[in-house]
């Protein structure tokens, strides 16, 4: 799944605002390494939106939701801003000592782009689960994404 990318093209600092590239998603967008939360897939997938990964985002997408078509314009001209992670669902139920489910997970995020000049916010809460775990053949257990609403 290596991206395609030349390596001077590779950003210092990491599209999802963590730190350096080559620390936080990089080494997921290059196949190097699986995300081990839901949340550090929906960072890794918000990269891979702002470098035009397609692949990746493939490889992440639930096999049971993923679109048919492409899931990135090559012709549009959107220029994403930022990413602020609003919560992680597991995070909340763990602080309220609620029952939770190991398997699934739910990340609320804010994504700012601009779109013909215009800027825009993309609200989402994404819905994730994680497969491949106990298998007893050493597979690594995968967070995928399922899909998102869009609250008001």
């Amino acid at each position: 799944m290596n991206p395609t990318m030349p390596p001077s093209s590779k950003p210092a600092a990491c599209p999802c605002g963590g730190a350096a590239f080559a620390a936080c998603c990089g080494p997921y967008l290059a196949g190097d390494a699986v995300a081990p939360s839901a949340d550090l897939l929906m960072r890794s997938r918000y990269s891979a939106y702002v470098l035009r990964i397609e692949a990746y985002l493939r490889a992440t997408w639930h096999p049971g939701t993923l679109p048919a078509g492409p899931i990135i314009d090559p012709d549009e001209k959107l220029q994403w801003l930022g990413l602020e992670v609003k919560s992680a669902l597991r995070l909340r139920q763990r602080k309220a000592d609620l029952p939770e489910s190991p398997e699934r997970d739910t990340v609320e995020f804010v994504a700012r782009y601009k779109l013909a000049g215009r800027a825009h916010r993309l609200h989402e809460v994404s819905r994730f689960v994680r497969e491949g775990a106990g298998d007893g053949k050493g597979e690594i257990a995968r967070w995928f994404y399922l899909d998102g609403s869009f609250p008001e």
